[in-house]
């Protein structure tokens, strides 16, 4: 499974939700998010909204080909990154909340998948060029975080009684939650583009057990919120098929 396009990475994540709907599971609720993300990047590069659209369009297909990659070998049995591999199991276990499963996607896609394919595009010293563009891709995904906040909202009662009553204080712990997360992403994209091959996989492993213990703590938040979480669990609507509904 891998796209040569940014319309054939949506159309890959069409089917990769539509396979889910049908079998009701809830490995469908990244992918929603991941679709509207690339729908908006790719009305970017249709406005030339970037610094460079053609290398912008190379960037996010390979950063797409990443997570279709490990959805693939998790579909598959096969090992791919542990940090995905969290992600993907927590969709299929019962306890994570809707958020989290969204959040899981989110940190291995942006902490591991980003700077290795920003390395890709812009090896060597070229990375430093890519740097402006790099960061408008975060900054379309946080400005998608309010709507996808509305929508949890719906679907997850207690959820929607606190972001009414926080009012924008969450929306802005999430930007900044993406903002380190880009921040480390970018840092780490720089490191990597420098080294040779067998120096990028060592790196490549060590990130990535760093954000799977980083994904690992999101899954697992303590005792105390932990509790919380589980009772914000049994409020969400149970029907994956009507989540995936109001998320799309």
């Amino acid at each position: 499974m891998q796209a040569k396009t940014v319309d054939e990475v949506i159309e890959m994540l069409q089917q990769i939700i539509d396979d889910c709907t049908a079998k009701d599971r809830k490995l469908a609720y990244f992918p929603i998010l991941y679709q509207k993300v690339t729908i908006a990047v790719k009305e970017g590069i249709e406005r030339k909204e970037f610094e460079d659209n053609d290398r912008m369009e190379r960037l996010d297909v390979v950063f797409a080909n990443r997570y279709l990659k490990a959805y693939s070998q998790y579909q598959s049995g096969e090992q791919g990154s542990e940090c995905w591999k969290v992600a993907f199991e927590a969709s299929d276990a019962f306890w994570p909340i809707i958020l989290q499963q969204l959040l899981l996607g989110i940190n291995a896609h942006i902490n591991l998948d980003l700077g290795i394919a920003a390395a890709e595009i812009a090896p060597g010293n070229q990375i430093e060029e890519l740097k402006g563009d790099f960061y408008k891709i975060n900054e379309i995904l946080s400005s998608m975080v309010e709507g996808v906040q509305v929508d949890i909202g719906k679907l997850s009662p207690i959820i929607g009684i606190l972001d009414f009553l926080a009012g924008k204080i969450d929306e802005r712990i999430v930007d900044f939650s993406i903002e380190v997360a880009r921040d480390g992403a970018w840092d780490f994209a720089n490191e990597y583009a420098l080294l040779n091959t067998n120096e990028k996989a060592s790196l490549k492993q060590k990130r990535d057990q760093s954000i799977t213990w980083l994904a690992n703590d999101v899954r697992n938040p303590g005792i105390l919120l932990g509790s919380i979480v589980k009772v914000i669990r049994l409020t969400e609507w149970a029907s994956v098929k009507k989540v995936i509904k109001v998320l799309t």
